[in-house]
């Protein structure tokens, strides 16, 4: 993912929330979701968010890349506050939500989001971050792409049931499996 210069504080700030609530946003009312709404859920005005994204796909492009940093980052915090197999249980629901909101931006998304390579690089993005979730104690053929496979077939299956409980239920027959 490319780099970009870094923001003053306070746009930087500004731009979190953006992120936080278009997220939120995108996830409960698709890519129709409202900037104006967006931006007030923020507390920024809309020519804030215009001047940062001066586009809706793009807005849709960085909160999917910014949805994409967190999940990851929140792997090693996880790791580092809980036992191993409820880390890897919260981060498994955090991707379900991470998930849901995708498919809120989806059709967007195809046509921002068109390189294999990036897509490749997210996919061993969130590889990683299981993997470092995934202890000795657990199953030693559990390995981080299958269970981020079979993460993916949850949030698909859930969502098409229009069912969130059902993705709760998947993933600790996930976890069973992947624990010794």
């Amino acid at each position: 993912m490319a780099e970009r210069r870094k923001l003053r504080a306070d746009a930087q700030r500004n731009e979190d929330r953006l992120l936080v609530a278009a997220a939120e946003a995108f996830g409960r009312d698709g890519a129709n979701a409202s900037v104006k709404d967006i931006a007030r859920e923020a507390g920024v005005g809309v020519g804030t968010l215009y001047r940062r994204f001066p586009s809706k796909e793009l807005l849709i492009e960085a909160t999917y890349r910014n949805e994409v940093r967190r999940l990851c980052d929140a792997a090693p915090e996880l790791a580092e506050r809980m036992p191993p197999a409820e880390a890897l249980r919260t981060w498994m629901e955090r991707f379900i939500d991470f998930m849901a909101a995708k498919d809120g931006m989806a059709d967007v998304l195809r046509v921002v989001l068109t390189d294999e390579g990036e897509r490749l690089e997210t996919r061993a993005m969130l590889a990683r971050a299981i993997d470092s979730l995934l202890t000795a104690d657990m199953r030693p053929e559990a390995h981080a792409g299958d269970v981020l496979m079979a993460l993916g077939g949850i949030s698909l299956i859930a969502a098409s049931e229009g069912r969130r409980d059902l993705a709760a239920r998947l993933i600790d027959l996930l976890l069973h499996g992947v624990l010794v």
